[in-house]
């Protein structure tokens, strides 16, 4: 992990344990770089903090806690999220203006890549379905038109953050 970062505003450490645990609750087995990032920057945001999409600039926010108490709760968000992303995506951060990184396991269930859903133009799953007309699988396809790769791993993400 890079070492130049400035994480700032973390949470308490958390236990490596209570990271994978609430990640399998949810139904993901998560990267060990992220966790490794995560028990200690939970809840952080980042210096630097630009990162591309394409030729886009983005800029990260910050990390989603493991704290019950965080308004930035990774329980919370999955809950909140969870209709609109596609299946075996997971929101790990946000960016200021509502967006999201994530880790996506469509094409690999040990090793996701990390990608950044746009929350414009974005529906709920059941929305397309019930009021679109469109199958699971169709709606699901519409979900991934909001989904943009970054990085090959989380550790790949962190590399690419920049002034």
């Amino acid at each position: 992990m890079r070492k130049d970062l400035e994480w700032e505003y973390a949470d308490s450490e958390v236990t490596e344990n209570k990271v994978k645990s609430i990640g399998l609750d949810l139904g993901f087995q998560l990267p060990q770089d992220y966790i490794d990032c995560v028990k200690i920057n939970g809840g952080a945001s980042v210096f630097p903090e630009e990162f591309n999409v394409g030729q886009l600039e983005r800029c990260f926010g910050s990390l989603f806690s493991f704290d019950e108490n965080s308004s930035e709760y990774i329980v919370k968000k999955y809950e909140i999220y969870k209709s609109f992303l596609p299946q075996g995506v997971f929101a790990i951060a946000n960016d200021p203006a509502g967006s999201l990184v994530c880790l996506d396991y469509k094409d690999n269930i040990e090793n996701p890549i990390v990608v950044f859903w746009e929350h414009e133009n974005a529906w709920e799953i059941e929305v397309l379905i019930k009021e679109e007309g469109l199958t699971i699988v169709q709606a699901e396809e519409r979900a991934r038109e909001n989904i943009f790769y970054v990085a090959g791993t989380f550790t790949d993400f962190l590399d690419k953050l920049h002034d």
